[in-house]
This record gives structure tokens, sequence and C-alpha cells, in this order.
């Protein structure tokens, strides 16, 4: 119980928001993320990464404040204009694939 207690505790210390994103994220979560990415976390790892995991909530926080500006350009596309070039044949395409099956390149199969 006194985890819940601590938790409320840090919540209502900040009041205004600020510093409370490093609280927002709990081990819960940190463990959710980590069966989602298939990582084997301990405790302490568990509890480090719920600390990082705030701060970079912290950092999205502050570019909130950041103000936004006007352009003076408008943008310019600097790219090149697609042009039409002659490819490669079908035949010249399978020529070196190791497989090719009714015209088509054959890659491992994914499970």
């Amino acid at each position: 119980m006194s985890d819940t207690s601590e938790s409320t505790d840090d919540a209502e210390a900040a009041p205004d928001g600020g510093d409370d994103a490093a609280s927002a994220v709990d081990a819960e979560e940190v463990r959710h993320v980590a069966e989602l990415a298939r990582v084997r976390l301990d405790d302490d790892e568990v509890a480090a990464f719920a600390d990082q995991f705030g701060d970079i909530l912290d950092y999205f926080e502050a570019l909130d404040e950041v103000p936004e500006t006007d352009r003076e350009e408008e943008l310019v596309n600097v790219m090149r204009p697609d042009e039409v070039e002659k490819g490669l044949s079908q035949e010249e395409a399978l020529s070196n694939a190791e497989e090719t099956e009714d015209g088509f390149f054959v890659g491992p199969k994914v499970s």
C-alpha cells in the first residue's frame, strides 16, 4: 500500500503539471512496452526505464513551450521532375536471381 500513497503524494506535489510526466509512466506500462518489444527486463531495469520514459515525456512537454514562428518564404520543390527511362526486361531482372517461379523472384518464407 505504500506504493499507492507515495504515487498520490507525488501527484499532489506537482499541481501545476510540472515534473508530473516522470511519475506518469509506471512499471506496469514499462513491462507492457517491453513485452511488445519482446524484451525481458528485471525490476531494476524496469525502474530505470520508467524514469527514462518520464524524462522523454518531460522533453516533449518542453517542446510545447517553444513559440511558433511565421515563415517568410514559401517552400519550393527542389527535386528534379521524374523522367521515364528504359528499364530492365523481366528476363534481365531475373537473370541473377537465385530462385524464380513463374517469372517472379522467390524469397524466403516469413512466418
